[in-house]
């Protein structure tokens, strides 16, 4: 990250608040004229720090206001049963996220479904079979206070 400075992150910072914002308006909010400010956006892409753009999208109003977070504990941790349960989980759409933790578990899952029955479904049939699963602990919400992205 050193070899960004107070406009790019500036720049950063405004693309996570608004995504469609034009490159006129951006260009304007952090100080540039838009040609400099296209190139500092297209080198943000080319390095990585910018992966990419969607829309953010009321879960509700899909049908998915069902969020619990999944505890999950490997029987194997070594590198190839890391991969291995690394590859299956990414198949799983309804885990939002899933992080390798440093903790008493291995990973921590946001899983997003419809209802509890569905959660049971997905928790049984899906996370329960992953590579190297030896137990699962779930914490399920009860109010999504504050959702955002990076």
């Amino acid at each position: 990250m050193s070899d960004l400075d107070r406009i790019d992150l500036a720049i950063i910072r405004e693309l996570q608040n608004n995504g469609r914002v034009t490159v006129t308006d951006l260009a304007s909010r952090v100080g540039l004229s838009k040609t400099p400010c296209q190139i500092r956006m297209r080198r943000l892409e080319e390095q990585g720090y910018i992966t990419g753009y969607s829309a953010m999208v009321n879960q509700t109003k899909l049908g998915q206001s069902h969020i619990a977070f999944a505890q999950v504990t490997l029987n194997d941790t070594s590198s190839k049963a890391l991969a291995a349960f690394n590859d299956a989980v990414k198949q799983i759409s309804t885990v939002e996220q899933c992080h390798m933790m440093a903790a008493n578990f291995d990973y921590l899952l946001k899983i997003r479904t419809r209802n509890m029955a569905e959660y049971r479904h997905v928790l049984g049939e899906q996370i329960s079979n992953l590579p190297h699963v030896l137990q699962t602990s779930t914490f399920v919400v009860m109010e999504n206070v504050k959702d955002r992205g990076l």
